[in-house]
């Protein structure tokens, strides 16, 4: 069985220098990934970025103070040693495809390892407010991913005629050196991205919870489409950006649950995962979750009144959350269904300084556990 390797976010906001912190701990730690995000904007509406919803608002930060992702990641390569630099996710909404190509082939030159090109279809914050069409992202992202593979195994001119995308004897003769070319992981959740990613992927990369039994399902859609396209299913690496709570007992993580920033992922979460449990979401019947939500169109009081609204079933089973032992019973849960790569995103880590302190030795903690899955 491929070893079970582990990955955490290199912090892409202000301030630089919690970011050189965290390539320290993850050399410390032995992790084998760091990823930066493509955002221009947070999910945070402004009117509830305050100190108390979490401590990292002190001082007047804007949440929505990101760095480039390529930038960064070309500034942390020759910081990192021989861990994985990857970008999870950027869109070809914003970024033309031959563009993302030549970004993620100039950090291979850069970079010790292949970088992994993470990719989905976008999010609305990120496209609407800036005037760009969010109408049929998921056929933009398909095109999209086969430009990408030109790039990377054309030399001389190409072309391409596709509905988003015409490209008349273009040229990206930028080539990785031997040995890294640069992985493209999808990020998807339904069957039409997840046959995609079977199709084009070097590996998958979802951010919605998911049970064992669901995960293992939706690895079996991507790993037929992988076949049908006479691929190697099994070359396809199944991994995981996944949200979680850590606490030093059951009783302090459950009381987690009711804090400002699980309470507001929880609203995250779309109106499907809702109605599953039995409930309706606060902010509408065809709200998808972190895809449609566009902060600066929320006042404060309404999203602090959807957070007092948000159930506890819908609290407790959107993310994972409890000890740093109950986290990596999950986890081994997860790699049964044939996970091989998860991204720990600590949200317990917004509630107070000392939990986010606790938040890095519980990584270390689970990282070594699940390295010996």
């Amino acid at each position: 069985m491929p070893k079970v390797t582990v990955g955490i976010g290199i912090n892409s906001r202000l301030p630089i220098s919690r970011s050189r912190m965290i390539i320290r701990a993850a050399k410390v730690m032995r992790l084998d990934s760091l990823w930066a995000i493509d955002h221009w904007l947070d999910l945070y509406p402004v009117g509830i970025w305050d100190e108390g919803f979490s401590w990292t608002a002190k001082g007047g930060a804007s949440p929505h103070e990101y760095f480039d992702w390529a930038t960064l990641l070309g500034w942390a390569a020759g910081r990192v040693g021989k861990i994985q630099l990857a970008v999870g996710v950027t869109d070809p909404i914003r970024h033309h495809p031959v563009k993302l190509a030549q970004q993620v082939l100039t950090l291979a030159h850069v970079a010790r390892r292949p970088p992994i090109l993470g990719i989905g279809a976008g999010e609305a914050e990120n496209i609407v407010p800036y005037g760009m069409n969010f109408d049929t992202p998921v056929a933009r992202l398909d095109e999209a991913l086969r430009i990408i593979r030109l790039c990377f195994e054309s030399r001389g001119p190409f072309d391409f005629e596709g509905e988003h995308f015409q490209l008349k004897r273009a040229m990206m003769d930028l080539a990785a050196p031997p040995g890294r070319t640069p992985e493209i992981w999808v990020a998807a959740h339904g069957p039409r991205m997840l046959r995609m990613t079977g199709r084009h992927g070097d590996g998958w990369y979802p951010a919605i919870p998911m049970a064992p039994d669901q995960y293992a399902a939706n690895l079996g859609i991507i790993r037929d489409a992988a076949a049908d396209a006479g691929r190697d299913p099994t070359a396809i690496t199944p991994g995981l950006s996944m949200l979680y709570a850590v606490a030093g007992s059951e009783a302090e993580a459950e009381q987690l649950l009711d804090s400002p920033p699980l309470r507001f992922f929880a609203l995250l979460a779309p109106h499907s995962f809702w109605e599953q449990l039995g409930h309706s979401h606060p902010l509408g019947e065809g709200f998808r979750g972190f895809i449609d939500f566009i902060p600066q169109r929320y006042e404060g009081p309404e999203i602090l009144e959807a957070m007092a609204a948000v159930p506890t079933d819908v609290l407790a089973k959107h993310m994972v959350w409890g000890t740093p032992g109950r986290v990596t019973d999950r986890l081994g849960a997860l790699v049964g269904a044939g996970l091989r790569h998860v991204t720990l995103v600590t949200v317990s880590a917004l509630v107070s300084p000392r939990l986010a302190r606790f938040a890095v030795r519980a990584a270390a903690t689970i990282s070594r556990a699940v390295h010996r899955m």
